[in-house]
């Protein structure tokens, strides 16, 4: 669940930055908003779409106390997956599936469908950045999950008239803790490290 934010100009030679960037993470919204919003989270299991992101699922599920899955998918073709394989136990259990970002969403709303096949009492997803072009909105309103719950890094406003699945939670208050702890001179990681539970 990251997020990238340049504090000072951006200067660019030879496709390297040459300025400090921190990598800023949007679990702490993430935490909390499954916390307030989902009544049954300390029975919920955190998955993974895909093996790339067992890192920040793994992260989730511990700062939750709960346990983790994964899935393991297999393409023929970009944007296009033709087997999906469950790692891991959803029986009686609430599905929560993470992920970075969703552009089509075709991945998430497979990974959705294989939940409650594989006994998953509801299943949400959270993702970080959600893009939803093409047939996005019709696939996340047919899914098999309550919600979709997304960052405000992108505006949501007209995909959200269009389903009410489409749940968004704010970070403005991680956005402006960093910058006022780089301008600080503080360090920015604690956020993350250190962050409530």
């Amino acid at each position: 669940m990251e997020l990238l934010i340049m504090i000072n100009a951006c200067k660019i030679s030879r496709g390297f930055f040459d300025i400090p960037v921190d990598n800023l993470y949007a679990e702490p919204a993430v935490l909390q908003w499954i916390r307030e919003n989902i009544a049954e989270w300390k029975n919920c299991i955190i998955v993974s779409p895909d093996a790339g992101g067992a890192k920040r699922v793994t992260s989730i599920a511990d700062r939750l106390n709960v346990e983790f899955a994964l899935i393991h998918k297999e393409r023929k073709k970009v944007n296009e997956v033709d087997q999906m394989v469950l790692v891991g136990d959803v029986k009686d259990h609430v599905g929560i599936l993470v992920d970075d970002m969703a552009d089509t969403c075709s991945t998430v709303c497979h990974a959705a469908d294989e939940l409650p096949s594989a006994g998953a009492t509801k299943v949400y997803v959270v993702l970080t950045h959600g893009i939803f072009s093409g047939p996005a909105v019709s696939g996340v309103n047919n899914a098999a999950f309550e919600a979709v719950v997304v960052t405000n890094t992108i505006p949501q406003e007209d995909k959200m008239k269009h389903c009410t699945k489409i749940q968004v939670t704010d970070i403005s208050m991680i956005l402006a803790e960093a910058i006022r702890r780089a301008h600080s001179g503080e360090s920015v990681s604690y956020l993350f490290s250190h962050a409530p539970l």
